[in-house]
């Protein structure tokens, strides 16, 4: 039987590209960790993915996840199948046209290969407390490197 562990995620970007933040929180049943990082120069969409591998890179042993994401892109492309169909495509989309952020696409199904995962899609800035500390700690990451680079 496996374990059911919870995981909230977000990203944020101050500027698209520009530096950016991810949060994630694990939480299983009276159990809560939060996770965060960020980079100097990335996009939204990238930080969305990597909340959520960051997330699931945690887990010490195989779970089944619950994935709560306020990203249309990350919930979409996994629960609609399309980025399993990008990768046995070449990482090429339906237009033919190249699947952006292919490194993480690829990191992200690997982890999810590994455990049962359910995405789900939360409306985001609205009341679940969970998502919105995840973009409290995301906007905190890329304030902070803001602020470290002198930008601020």
């Amino acid at each position: 039987m496996l374990k059911t562990v919870t995981l909230y995620t977000d990203g944020a970007c101050s500027g698209n590209p520009g530096p950016g933040g991810w949060g994630a929180i694990l939480v299983y049943k009276d159990w809560k960790k939060e996770l965060h990082g960020g980079d100097s120069m990335t996009t939204n969409n990238r930080m969305e993915l990597t909340g959520a591998i960051e997330g699931l890179k945690a887990l010490k042993e195989v779970c089944r996840v619950e994935l709560y994401s306020d990203s249309k892109y990350l919930v979409d492309a996994m629960e609609k199948g399309w980025a399993v169909s990008w990768r046995a495509h070449g990482w090429r989309k339906a237009d033919k046209k190249p699947a952006l952020n292919s490194d993480l696409w690829r990191e992200l199904l690997e982890l999810v290969e590994k455990h049962d995962v359910h995405f789900h899609w939360v409306k985001g800035h609205a009341d679940n407390p969970y998502n919105n500390r995840c973009d409290e700690m995301a906007v905190a990451e890329w304030q902070a490197i803001k602020k470290r680079l002198g930008m601020v």
